[in-house]
């Protein structure tokens, strides 16, 4: 099945890691420095300014928003409205660190582009962390290739993350400890590069594949069964909300430059209905 997306809101720099939450979709605004929070009517209701420029977002057990800071390779806990430093992630994260998922245990596993993208460095692989309750930072699993969107099962039981680089999905066993195991592969993408995604009730994942301007529905293994296209935006990330889970938000932006981003204000969220709705985290 192929749908067209909808543009809820516009107007913005560049739009990623969306959550949904207490009836608002939430999300980052890389190259604008700030978060931001739609209602239900694409109105944002608040923003918050982020030092060196927001990524993945997720919340603690305690209610806790914290958000990745790219350039500063750190994560920050918003409490009573002020951010305070939570956890520093520049010992394991040799280049800008990137998307999130933290689950209901409050761990956040992060990850980073693994080299200076902007700049022309030679790409080399590089870490999840696992970021603990407590700020506690470890390497959780290495020799990955631009680990970036992530989402961890209902159970708790598995996280998998979209490897951009290397053009797959990745799976881990995470065991009681937080430790990760069983490293195998959940899907090739062949030549499609993947960026942010999403879990639903049936096990499949929604990705997000900026170049083709489509947001592909998984089997595991790698079937593609359902299509989302977001004409005339590349999409770069997704989320499963609204009140009955089934509206998948979608991050697009023309292009991932700062430089072109900011000037056109080209970034959008839009929206498409689907029939499974969202499981596990985020």
């Amino acid at each position: 099945m192929n749908t067209v997306s909808q543009p809820l809101a516009t107007g913005f720099g560049f739009p990623e890691g969306p959550r949904w939450r207490d009836g608002l979709l939430w999300f980052s605004d890389h190259h604008d420095g700030l978060v931001r929070a739609l209602d239900r009517e694409g109105c944002v209701v608040e923003q918050f300014a982020v030092p060196g420029n927001p990524s993945g977002l997720g919340w603690l057990p305690d209610g806790d928003l914290v958000v990745v800071s790219m350039a500063n390779r750190c994560l920050y806990r918003r409490q009573w409205g002020e951010l305070v430093p939570y956890a520093d992630l520049s010992g394991v994260h040799p280049a800008a660190s990137n998307d999130m998922v933290v689950d209901p245990l409050g761990r956040a596993w992060v990850g980073n582009i693994g080299f200076d993208y902007f700049s022309g460095e030679a790409p080399r692989s590089t870490c999840i962390a696992r970021v603990d309750r407590a700020g506690r930072v470890v390497a959780a699993a290495d020799d990955l290739h631009c680990p970036n969107g992530a989402v961890v099962t209902a159970d708790g039981a598995t996280l998998i993350v979209a490897e951009s680089f290397a053009r797959r999905l990745t799976a881990f066993a995470i065991a009681a400890d937080g430790s990760l195991g069983q490293r195998r592969l959940w899907a090739d993408l062949g030549q499609q590069l993947p960026d942010g995604i999403c879990l639903d009730a049936e096990g499949h994942i929604w990705v997000a594949i900026p170049l083709s301007q489509a947001v592909l529905r998984l089997a595991p293994g790698g079937e593609v069964v359902e299509r989302v296209t977001t004409e005339n935006g590349n999409p770069y990330a997704c989320v499963l909300g609204g009140e009955d889970g089934r509206s998948l938000y979608i991050c697009c932006a023309p292009d991932h430059v700062p430089a072109a981003t900011r000037e056109g204000r080209g970034g959008r969220i839009d929206v498409a209905r689907v029939t499974v709705p969202g499981a596990g985290s985020p």
